[in-house]
């Protein structure tokens, strides 16, 4: 079973599941207030990757991730300009959506909102002051951190210490009973939105917005929670603090991926280097896959590193899949069509597989190497969420796919090639022999006609040895953007 890195007990160990081949995951999600950028990227891939696998080894997963519709940020946005907290929340969060379908990126199976769970949230904050755990002054409602049987624990720091930098990272109250004590419900000021609540009108805090979805969605003792390394204090922090006052159990599992930095420095509006997705995607029509490839090469726990060149590297590498997927295509083994499925050139494998294909031994041995494979796949990714070691096996399976397709083992590229397309697929990294630029841009099917018929007209001309005219229809295909690879089972175009 799959062992992830542990927040809390600071150790890599089992995901111990509440309920039998079922995975409850709450990941926080995005605060709607501006572009989506590449850091919200890294994490909701890294989530995304994580349940893609889970799901793939057989459980059953639920995943929640929250959309934050009102905060700080958004209300001053909305203020500037001349729009309604909720017309401004609504046209943000459809950009994070669309940005993370770009990306490849499943949705989440719920995407609660946090204006809609305010009654829910009103209910559970009177919990804590009934039961003498928070208190009201005539800013808000707050939690007694003292109160809370190790609230540092998640991240390894003793309440002294807490308090000694309280200042940096928690609001400053004169009225607070604790510098660390945090605000559950705040009290109404001029010009923002607000709530009907015991403690008058008010909105509620962040982290109670979080424990108040996540049990009210996946229950008491869900399997995990996730997010961004710089959420661990105070967010989750607090989140947990909540949890544990009102004697609910919270999440049994912490799962945090690292931040990334572009150009060598930590992204910042104020270095010139904050990258949005939007950014990204408008840049080169292959970044998608090439990013979300990028993610897997950098384990979640590690700062990544975006630059252009591992950008155009991470191209070349997500380009490569589908060339080799091309010239199995392209063999007589279509492989968009796997063992399994209602395609003649599969289900005939072992018919074809002969002098022309490549022996019955060699597939045998492939199909020993998709094993080993396969076996080396689950043990990276059971270990910590291996995905550099997992990704290495892959491209390992293509190497042999291609190798054996330069023999003429056509039998055994083919075996070799649908694992490549397995394990590629459970990273979210779709691979196909079709041209994806063909398939999305108007008029495909007649630019995909035309350039058979010169792709033709060139094997003509090398079968009669007449170079230069071969060479005059690879410009005028270059010219058009394609690129003819000859292999030996006959030419192969893509676009480039």
């Amino acid at each position: 079973m799959i062992s992830l890195y542990d927040t809390l007990t600071g150790t890599v160990r089992p995901l111990e599941l509440r309920q039998p081949g079922r995975v409850a995951i709450y990941a926080c999600g995005p605060t709607v207030y501006d572009e989506p950028h590449l850091g919200h990227a890294r994490g909701a891939i890294t989530y995304d990757v994580l349940r893609r696998y889970l799901q793939w080894r057989g459980l059953k997963v639920r995943h929640v991730a929250n959309v934050t519709d009102i905060d700080d940020k958004i209300i001053e946005r909305a203020n500037r300009e001349g729009l309604t907290e909720p017309e401004l929340a609504a046209r943000w969060d459809a950009v994070y959506v669309e940005a993370m379908e770009a990306l490849g990126v499943l949705a989440p199976h719920q995407r609660p909102r946090a204006t809609d769970w305010v009654e829910e949230m009103v209910e559970f904050v009177e919990g804590l002051v009934s039961g003498g755990k928070a208190y009201a002054t005539s800013s808000g409602v707050y939690l007694r951190v003292g109160l809370v049987p190790g609230y540092g624990d998640l991240v390894h720091r003793s309440l002294d210490d807490l308090r000694a930098g309280a200042g940096a990272r928690v609001e400053v109250d004169e009225a607070k009973e604790d510098p660390l004590d945090f605000a559950l419900w705040k009290a109404a000021k001029p010009g923002e939105p607000t709530w009907p609540s015991p403690w008058g009108p008010g909105r509620p805090g962040w982290h109670i917005e979080c424990v108040t979805m996540s049990l009210g969605l996946l229950g008491d003792g869900f399997d995990l929670h996730g997010g961004g390394d710089d959420l661990v204090f105070p967010h989750h922090t607090n989140e947990r603090a909540e949890a544990i006052a009102a004697g609910r159990g919270f999440a049994r599992h912490w799962v945090h991926n690292a931040m990334l930095n572009v150009d060598g420095q930590k992204m910042a509006k104020s270095r010139g280097n904050f990258r949005t997705v939007g950014d990204l995607l408008g840049e080169h029509p292959a970044n998608a896959r090439a990013f979300r490839l990028l993610v897997l090469q950098t384990h979640y726990r590690k700062t990544m590193e975006v630059n252009a060149k591992a950008m155009a590297q991470a191209r070349s590498a997500a380009a490569r899949l589908d060339a080799m997927a091309r010239r199995v295509d392209a063999a007589g083994f279509p492989i968009d069509d796997p063992p399994g499925g209602d395609g003649a050139g599969w289900a005939a494998l072992w018919a074809h597989t002969d002098a022309n294909t490549g022996t019955q031994e060699a597939v045998f041995e492939a199909s020993h190497r998709a094993e080993v494979a396969e076996t080396a796949f689950k043990a990276a990714m059971d270990a910590d969420l291996g995905t550099p070691e997992a990704l290495a096996a892959v491209f390992e399976t293509l190497r042999r796919a291609n190798a054996a397709l330069d023999r003429g083992d056509i039998g055994a590229a083919a075996v070799l090639g649908v694992t490549v397309v397995d394990l590629a697929e459970v990273l979210g990294l779709p691979v196909s022999a079709q041209d994806r630029a063909a398939r999305s841009s108007p008029g495909a099917g007649e630019a995909a006609a035309e350039i058979e018929v010169l792709v033709a007209a060139r094997q003509e001309a090398r079968a009669a040895r007449d170079f230069a005219e071969a060479d005059r229809l690879r410009d005028e295909l270059a010219a058009l953007g394609v690129t003819v690879e000859d292999t030996p089972s006959g030419p192969v175009w893509r676009r480039h």
